[in-house]
């Protein structure tokens, strides 16, 4: 697909299409409605420098991160940058907010900046071959993998822990202290992203133990591990029952939020609620109580991402690697 072939159909002018796409003023609002339209439907990514046209491929490598207030990235792009500037490539970075398309601004970054390839820091867990047909270089998709979709997984690599797992094994750990009644906090249970995979950890650790899992101790924030929407989900949860004595929140940053509702409604951490959570963020041991959490290993993921795009840049080869997260035991959990 290209500008001439979005004019075509237009039936207009490749000039007009390009005065829309650079947002002259100069063009109607129906026919500029009509080249958005078929540029969306179409898939077209324009390329918008002109001096790229001519130019060769260069050392570049994208980094995409999805969630510009993702801490959980900080450490992992300080890696990558080292590592990638040791094998003598160059890192473009890109930031997205959390509900942007990380796909399609790969691929306008890719043509952009001539990329040999591509990091994916955060991204959607279900493509399908069509969608990520819009990339054309490789790419690693970092801290996540895309076990909701329908890619073969010799058509991409992967870096990431296993989820589901590394919930069960939090839950375990409360489990073990003696907990019972354990609540969750997660943004969505079937939304096809790390959310649900956690969440399902969470209800097979309890079956496993024979528990049964009980719907009022669940509460879904919606958002994406915004700490204001955890914050309002905790008050929701607390306005509904306080019969429970352990809390699991998906994530280091909406732990911190659920932790503040707790005490805003009187109850201390971990007297009255012990709360484990998932990451394993610096900040995490700098609050009170200092917060036990499933650490995941940034620094090693931000490494095997590096060295496994270097692979595939050498021989095409992909590859899947699983990382194990581990416990980090704070002051924010007891046994009861």
């Amino acid at each position: 697909m290209t500008i001439k072939d979005i004019a075509r159909e237009c039936g207009v002018s490749v000039s007009t299409v390009s005065r829309v796409l650079n947002n002259h003023p100069d063009v109607s609002e129906a026919v500029r409605r009509k080249v958005l339209s078929a540029v969306e439907e179409r898939g077209y990514i324009p390329n918008n420098s002109a001096r790229d046209l001519v130019r060769s491929r260069s050392d570049a490598v994208g980094v995409v991160v999805r969630g510009t207030g993702n801490l959980f990235f900080s450490a992992m792009i300080k890696t990558i940058s080292r590592q990638l500037e040791q094998r003598g490539y160059t890192m473009v970075l890109h930031f997205l907010d959390s509900d942007a398309d990380e796909v399609k601004a790969g691929a306008i970054l890719e043509r952009e900046k001539k990329l040999r390839g591509l990091i994916f820091l955060g991204g959607r867990f279900d493509y399908t071959s069509a969608e990520l047909a819009l990339v054309g270089v490789p790419y690693v998709c970092c801290s996540y993998t895309n076990v909701f979709g329908s890619l073969d997984e010799g058509e991409y690599s992967s870096v990431s822990i296993d989820d589901h797992e590394t919930a069960r094994r939090a839950v375990e750990y409360l489990i073990r202290l003696g907990h019972r009644r354990i609540a969750a906090l997660v943004p969505s249970v079937d939304d096809h992203s790390i959310s649900e995979l956690r969440y399902d950890g969470y209800l097979s650790a309890l079956i496993d133990s024979g528990l049964e899992p009980d719907p009022a101790l669940l509460e879904e924030t919606g958002g994406c591990f915004e700490m204001p929407e955890t914050y309002e989900g905790m008050c929701r949860l607390l306005g509904r029952t306080r019969d429970f004595t352990a809390l699991f929140v998906l994530s280091d940053t909406t732990a911190i939020a659920a932790m503040k509702a707790l005490e805003d409604h009187g109850l201390h951490v971990p007297e009255d609620v012990s709360v484990i959570a998932i990451d394993g963020l610096n900040v995490s041991e700098y609050v009170t109580p200092t917060l036990t959490t499933m650490v995941q290993p940034a620094e090693e993921m931000g490494r095997e991402s590096v060295r496994i795009l270097a692979e595939m840049l050498e021989t095409g080869q992909t590859r899947h690697v699983r990382l194990e997260a581990t416990l980090r035991e704070g002051a924010s959990v007891r046994s009861v």
